[in-house]
């Protein structure tokens, strides 16, 4: 008989499909590509194929296009996308039939996020604490993971805090003078630098262990305007005007990121992944950062 994630009784090519080839899941490509993986990726826009391509990713579109083929060659498969209203977009146009079309699959990633756990005014939250999200956005990330959670699939929630990462951090608004130390007494964040996301995700794939929830962050949980004054400082600029939350011009999805504070606990990607964090605080991690957009 066949088996999950065998093909005839030989060993398939390992092959990943991920659904929205963006930042994070770039990541992870440059470290799958040269250990002779099988790379799928969708985007919504063509003309985003020759940068996927480059990654050594076939692209995709989703969700216009048909996925059928590469769901029947992936033994992994990989969830970036945001919820909608509707649930899990990949879901709703594939999930009836995803054991019909994906036959083969050893192990699912699901990027979520810690906005699952809502506010805990500055307190640790872990893997364990009760989802209850404040803002309707959390709440369709976790509407999502019980969507994901009902598929019976080999599925592994990361729920990951704030992305930083080389072209993704705060140093160009500081050179340009947009950047703004927005102040909010208590307010704290976790975050995590892309390369971080992708060795979790690569120790979770060599390690599956189906059923799990990680949270991705650094050990460092900071107020976000200290992160800003470190990067200027790095740039041996001024660092940006004070700005007090009350006063300040936002966005409502940055307004809702302000309207929530906590520290996220990482040990599970320690203890039970194995990993070593790359940087496991903002000053480590934006000293790489800034070394490597000056590199390019």
């Amino acid at each position: 008989t066949q088996t999950r994630g065998q093909n005839s009784g030989n060993a398939m090519t390992k092959t990943l499909l991920t659904i929205g080839q963006g930042y994070s899941a770039n990541a992870l490509a440059g470290r799958l590509s040269p250990k002779g993986w099988k790379l799928f990726g969708t985007t919504r826009s063509p003309e985003k194929f020759p940068a996927i391509q480059a990654l050594g990713v076939s692209p995709l579109l989703f969700p216009e296009g048909d996925l059928t083929e590469a769901l029947s060659e992936a033994t992994h498969l990989l969830i970036s996308v945001s919820p909608s209203e509707n649930g899990d977009p990949f879901l709703a146009k594939y999930g009836s039939k995803l054991h019909k079309h994906a036959p083969n699959l050893e192990w699912v990633g699901y990027l979520s996020t810690t906005g699952v756990y809502g506010d805990h005014a500055g307190g640790w939250v872990t893997e364990e604490t009760p989802l209850t999200p404040s803002s309707r956005r959390g709440l369709m990330r976790v509407e999502a993971e019980n969507q994901w959670r009902g598929t019976g699939l080999p599925l592994h929630i990361f729920r990951l805090s704030g992305i930083y990462g080389p072209h993704r951090g705060p140093f160009e608004k500081i050179r340009n003078g947009t950047a703004r130390r927005i102040i909010k007494e208590g307010q704290v964040f976790s975050r995590t630098h892309v390369d971080d996301i992708a060795q979790v995700l690569l120790a979770s794939i060599n390690s599956p262990n189906a059923g799990a929830a990680y949270n991705v962050c650094d050990d460092m949980p900071a107020p976000p305007q200290d992160v800003l004054a470190y990067a200027a400082e790095l740039l041996g600029m001024a660092p940006p005007p004070e700005v007090r939350f009350e006063d300040a011009e936002l966005s409502p999805m940055a307004r809702s990121f302000y309207g929530e504070s906590k520290r996220v606990a990482n040990e599970r990607i320690k203890n039970d992944l194995g990993v070593t964090l790359l940087y496991p605080d903002y000053k480590s991690g934006l000293q790489a950062v800034l070394a490597a957009e000056t590199r390019k």
